[in-house]
């Protein structure tokens, strides 16, 4: 089924950059998380044609999508989980920094941010991808951080995405059905 339900964000946008963290050690873990194969991502099809259009929308303004992560396979997540436990950092759980059960495994969140078209890279988004405080908020932000997050937000939510308030960089789209899935990235 998830074979069917999922689309590679780029066979949609061929101009969506993809840089899935979680396929290398760039990411708060410091290692590949299982399940991740290949440097793709992947969203339920819905998902990844309203991004093609937030991507279309962005390019009138010389700006263009950078993904982080899209759909994550369960196991995943569950090593996420294994890490914030293994390393004492459960308050990360209790804090809904990282969850335990995932929209990413419904293939129906993603995280990004919005890179100039004219140089590759990102907006100042004021902390990077997977910072776990209260300076990562959407809302936590002033001058042109803040018009910055206000991009990618208003681009995202114009196309029915929501963002999660907690994270500038995370955003979930409805689908009717959502389900998670375990197939591994590749």
């Amino acid at each position: 089924m998830a074979a069917r339900l999922l689309a590679d964000v780029r066979d949609i946008d061929s101009t969506i950059r993809v840089e899935a963290r979680y396929f290398t050690s760039n990411n708060f873990t410091g290692a590949p998380l299982a399940g991740y194969e290949a440097d793709r991502a992947l969203l339920r099809r819905e998902a990844a044609v309203a991004l093609g259009k937030v991507q279309q929308r962005l390019a009138r303004q010389g700006l263009g999508l950078l993904v982080y992560d899209g759909y994550r396979p369960v196991r995943g997540t569950l090593a996420m989980v294994e890490w914030a436990e293994r390393t004492g950092r459960v308050s990360l759980l209790d804090d809904g920094y990282i969850a335990r059960r995932s929209r990413h495994n419904m293939g129906v969140a993603v995280d990004l941010t919005v890179v100039s078209l004219a140089t590759g890279e990102p907006l100042d988004m004021g902390t990077p991808f997977d910072t776990f405080d209260e300076s990562a908020h959407t809302a936590n932000a002033t001058g042109e951080v803040a018009r910055n997050r206000s991009v990618l937000v208003d681009a995202m939510e114009a196309e029915g995405f929501v963002n999660y308030e907690q994270e500038w960089w995370h955003f979930s789209f409805e689908v009717s059905h959502p389900v998670p899935f375990d197939m591994p990235v590749r």
